[in-house]
């Protein structure tokens, strides 16, 4: 892989990182005040969805042939995949939850790359994946956030949403869309599906909420989230692949912890420090790239 393809596909991992990471601790502190998961997830989807309506429209015949694959990603990264994670993300803290998925998932895609792709593994990328494991199960046998307890079952849809986001990003690889496009047919299809049980429902609890945090909330999970962070991620995935592009986003519960302590007072234990630093150096080693044999 050539170095300036390279150094751009991590410089879009990176804003995906740093919009994940932020979305764990704005996210947790919504849930557990005056916002549930599903207004999340409304807002999320239904911004985005609204923002994309022009590319929906341009390109309305090609997305159009393309709308199957779209409503697979949608199934794989967009409603169910958010409601998991925002549903673990209720159960658990910001460090936990944001230690589980995005850690799993290049575990996952790494191993389903490897079974059913036939993809071949070197000795330091499963070095890599042991440290990321590791790293976890540290995690899962103690407290990662100090004088808060945790209970491992909670890590259950967690878990589930990581396996969802490693089929994405082998899938995406394959596919012919653009990042544009995959973004708009996720957010089209994850409206479709959430917006009406949702409101037929009734679950809103938006007019609980400030103005101020809804205007914030529907700007960070309406654009950021579902446009930018999709986009660059999708890109990423283009440019370096899935391994290497999943392998990044694990440095997420290393940035989730420094941004709770002074924005939501969650402090690490001295196990989740110990965690995290673990986890971080395995995303280090997996994400190198490989020396191509000639």
């Amino acid at each position: 892989m050539k170095l300036p393809i390279l150094l751009r596909g991590v410089a879009w991992s990176m804003v995906s990182v740093m919009i994940f990471s932020f979305w764990f601790v704005a996210t947790r502190f919504s849930v557990t005040h005056d916002l549930r998961f599903w207004d999340v997830i409304a807002l999320r989807f239904g911004v985005g969805a609204v923002l994309l309506l022009p590319v929906l429209i341009i390109k309305r015949r090609r997305l159009m042939a393309r709308a199957g694959e779209g409503f697979i990603f949608a199934v794989l990264w967009g409603a169910p995949f958010v409601l998991l994670l925002t549903l673990g993300l209720q159960m658990t803290t910001a460090a936990e939850s944001s230690a589980v998925t995005p850690t799993l998932m290049p575990v996952f895609a790494g191993l389903i790359g490897w079974i059913v792709l036939r993809e071949k593994l070197g000795p330091t990328k499963w070095a890599g994946y042991a440290a990321i494991a590791a790293g976890l199960a540290i995690l899962m046998l103690n407290d990662p956030v100090a004088n808060v307890s945790s209970n491992p079952a909670d890590l259950a849809p967690l878990a589930l949403a990581s396996v969802l986001w490693a089929i994405y990003t082998i899938r995406f690889r394959r596919s012919d869309m653009t990042p544009l496009e995959g973004a708009t047919l996720m957010c089209f299809w994850s409206a479709v599906m959430f917006l009406p049980p949702y409101f037929m429902f009734g679950l809103s609890r938006l007019h609980l909420a400030s103005t101020q945090e809804l205007v914030f909330q529907a700007v960070y999970q309406g654009l950021l989230m579902s446009v930018v962070a999709i986009i660059s991620f999708n890109r990423a995935i283009t440019l370096i692949g899935p391994r290497a592009a999943a392998a990044i986003i694990a440095f997420v519960p290393l940035t989730t912890a420094l941004l709770a302590i002074p924005l939501i007072g969650e402090v690490p234990s001295s196990s989740g420090a110990v965690a995290i630093c673990v986890i971080a150096l395995g995303v280090i080693i997996t994400a190198w790239p490989s020396r191509s044999k000639k």
